[in-house]
């Protein structure tokens, strides 16, 4: 089997954004997993306020044309007023089956605080309403500024394991089939 395609989309648009550095790590781990890995920093996409009505700019077929080659999608968000931000809503919106259906996503929220529950339910909500598959195992990191040291390291090692499991995952489970077992295959 070939190897995957692991991509990760950064919806924070922040310098220095510790939703970038966390998604920097999982892609470290996919890559020595053995896949060839991608940052899709939403700051390098010109993606106005999705409209149904009007054209799709070039950036938006771009990035969803990334999205839909990729064999696994990380989903990195900070956490804004309890859910996802704007910035990679939006370039949800943009995006629909042809991207994400029977595709294996890992999800990862950044908080500047301490909650970020709900962040990743919706995100693992929007993954199921568009049939993507998210993993089980998804990474939620608490006030982020105190977990990482001047040089981009995580300063916890369990975190640091727990945001590389996420990318090591992505590996794993990329080529799953995701239809559930019938109770005739299992006959």
């Amino acid at each position: 089997m070939a190897n995957p395609r692991v991509v990760a989309v950064c919806g924070s648009l922040r310098d220095g954004s510790y939703t970038r550095l966390a998604l920097g790590h999982a892609l470290t781990a996919a890559r020595e997993a053995g896949a060839s890995v991608e940052l899709l920093d939403l700051r390098e996409y010109d993606l106005p306020v999705y409209d149904p009505d009007t054209e799709d700019t070039a950036d938006a077929e771009q990035l969803m044309r990334e999205i839909r080659e990729a064999d696994a999608v990380l989903l990195g968000t900070p956490v804004y007023h309890g859910t996802i931000s704007a910035a990679l809503k939006n370039a949800l919106d943009y995006c629909g089956f042809d991207e994400f259906e029977d595709t294996t996503v890992g999800l990862l929220a950044v908080a500047g605080g301490g909650t970020y529950g709900p962040t990743l339910e919706h995100l693992r909500a929007s993954v199921r309403a568009v049939h993507g598959w998210a993993l089980p195992h998804e990474v939620g990191i608490r006030n982020a500024s105190d977990e990482f040291d001047a040089d981009g390291e995580f300063l916890d090692a369990s975190l640091e394991t727990r945001v590389r499991k996420l990318g090591r995952q992505a590996v794993e489970y990329a080529f799953i089939d995701p239809e559930p077992i019938t109770e005739h295959a299992v006959q």
